[in-house]
């Protein structure tokens, strides 16, 4: 098996026997990196504890926009933290707009939601740190505008969906996408594989979330990605090889990873 990295995995929500088991057998699915968001203050703060335990783990911070917003305590506690400890975290993220919420529940106000992600991206500009993003769908574009705005170039669209005007539109922006191990059962993901430039792409897990499929009942685990590459491979009639080192070295250069 070729090197991998999992772009994008939420460690912290996995219990601690299934971490120390993910972790010591990372190397024998020849895993090297993980991109670990995370969900709010107290997720970071694990997230850069973690990271200070093993190098392989690559700290983001964020706000997961798909619950209630932060008190103003703790929003000012989470940008304090991103400004003090700048220098360890690999990203800002994970951060976006609260599509799912608002499908259970329309009363719920947007606007809170992307004041919140614009001060994200202001602050990702200021630092000049990647940005990585939770928004599908018709949030897309409004994601998009704000990155516009503040001339952000480095965004990765994590499990992206979206229509194809959206998808022209962050391909021409140079917008990264990271691919989920459903490409192996989800038409809409199959497409977005098959339309976006492999040069733009990324391979991730969201773990812990769970998949179907081949998948089902298992413990997500970043080795399932090379199911995903094999996919991918097939669905651009590309080299397995080759589509293998462009999906490494793309990880390794959005996030300037010293690996």
């Amino acid at each position: 098996m070729k090197p991998i990295i999992d772009a994008h995995i939420h460690l912290d929500l996995y219990s601690a026997e299934e971490r120390s088991s993910l972790l010591q057998g990372l190397d024998k699915t020849s895993t090297e990196a993980l991109i670990c968001v995370s969900n709010n203050y107290e997720s970071a703060k694990k997230i850069c504890k973690l990271a200070k335990q093993d190098r392989r783990i690559k700290p983001g911070v964020g706000y997961h926009p798909e619950q209630q917003l932060p008190t103003d305590t703790e929003k000012e506690a989470l940008f304090h933290y991103i400004k003090k400890h700048h220098k360890e975290i690999t990203t800002i993220g994970e951060v976006g707009l609260p599509y799912y919420t608002r499908k259970k529940k329309p009363e719920v106000s947007l606007t809170p939601y992307i004041e919140l992600l614009e001060d994200f991206v202001k602050i990702a500009a200021d630092l000049d740190k990647p940005i990585v993003l939770h928004a599908v769908y018709e949030d897309a574009p409004l994601v998009c505008d704000l990155l516009e705005k503040h001339r952000i170039q480095a965004a990765h669209f994590h499990w992206f969906k979206g229509d194809t005007k959206t998808v022209e539109r962050m391909i021409s922006n140079g917008y990264y996408i990271s691919i989920t191990p459903d490409c192996l059962y989800e038409q809409e993901i199959r497409e977005i594989v098959r339309t976006y430039p492999l040069e733009q792409m990324m391979v991730e897990t969201d773990g812990p979330w769970p998949f179907k499929g081949p998948f089902q009942h298992q413990l997500t685990h970043p080795k399932m990605i090379h199911t995903s590459i094999a996919e991918i491979a097939k669905l651009k009639g590309r080299d397995l090889g080759q589509v293998y080192d462009k999906l490494y070295e793309n990880t390794v250069k959005f996030y300037r990873l010293l690996l």
